[in-house]
């Protein structure tokens, strides 16, 4: 039985999953090209209070790395306030300090998405803290080392629809009783591509990104209560953690970088970007549905 170790959702992209690679340094000539469309713009770097998102109280999960920091940062930075939650609070400590240097107004918290109460009290806390919730991401979630269905430890299965599913469900029930009372909200859940399509070594995850579809859907009807719930399908976005599954497993990037729609991998911040317009006023008529966020490989 193959072991199994935990990473972030872009470890998906591994030699079993997807087969498909690209290089840093395809990546890297991309990030810096952006007279071509489909090249993301550069992060902003100083807060503007008087930004698009001024005044509006936006709690993430997962906050401490990867798409996380890049949307808490890229909701700072656009005059909101921000709680950030997740398991290693050395991490989400950097990202505190990180958008704070930069002007933003940042809260971080420990939460293990994993546990009802401690969702529960993450969602109060940013409630007694700003007094209201406009937009919740529900991002936290794990990936596995893919393996065969008859290969995957039960525990494991377990553990990831616990963090996966049971974290996006716990965040929309104890989220949407405040949204109902103040009025409004949005809630933006993390899905994947794996939310799409099926790969026969990563059943585990599929499971548990399909899941999180379907309460995205059923979320849908809080529309009456003016709130919507939307979710984001990213594909392979430039993570440490993207990196170092890539270095683990010795590949060699450039011959697989044509396998992509869009030929590079793509920038957390333009998934930031990708959440940010979904909880935003301009997507009103974007409702119990996913953000297809892959750069083209569900076309």
């Amino acid at each position: 039985m193959p072991s199994e170790t935990a990473a972030t959702r872009r470890s998906f992209l591994t030699r079993g999953a997807l087969g498909l690679a690209v290089t840093a340094a395809t990546a890297a000539a991309a990030s810096t090209a952006n007279a071509n469309a489909l090249n993301p713009l550069a992060a902003p770097e100083r807060a503007d209070p008087s930004g698009d998102f001024a005044g509006k109280v936006v709690a993430i999960t997962g906050g401490n790395s990867g798409i996380g920091a890049a949307t808490a940062q890229a909701f700072a930075m656009a005059g909101a306030k921000v709680v950030i939650t997740a398991r290693r609070d050395a991490l989400g400590k950097e990202v505190e300090a990180e958008i704070r240097a930069k002007g933003g107004e940042v809260t971080w918290m420990v939460t293990d998405v994993r546990d009802p109460a401690q969702v529960e009290a993450f969602v109060a806390a940013t409630v007694s803290t700003y007094g209201r919730l406009d937009v919740l991401f529900n991002n936290a979630g794990i990936f596995m080392t893919p393996a065969l269905i008859e290969d995957i430890p039960v525990e494991n299965f377990e553990d990831m629809m616990r963090t996966n599913t049971n974290g996006v469900f716990y965040g929309m029930k104890y989220a949407i009783p405040v949204m109902k009372a103040q009025g409004n909200g949005v809630i933006v859940n993390m899905a994947s591509v794996a939310a799409h399509r099926s790969y026969p070594n990563t059943a585990h995850y599929n499971a548990s990104k399909h899941a999180v579809a379907g309460l995205t859907k059923a979320g849908a009807q809080l529309a009456k209560d003016n709130i919507r719930v939307v979710s984001i399908s990213p594909f392979a976005v430039d993570t440490p953690m993207l990196r170092e599954s890539f270095d683990h497993q010795g590949f060699t990037y450039e011959a697989a970088a044509p396998g992509f729609v869009t030929p590079r991998i793509m920038d957390p911040h333009e998934m930031a970007e990708g959440v940010m317009f979904l909880a935003s006023d301009a997507a009103t008529a974007f409702n119990g549905m996913d953000l297809d966020a892959t750069g083209g490989q569900l076309a």
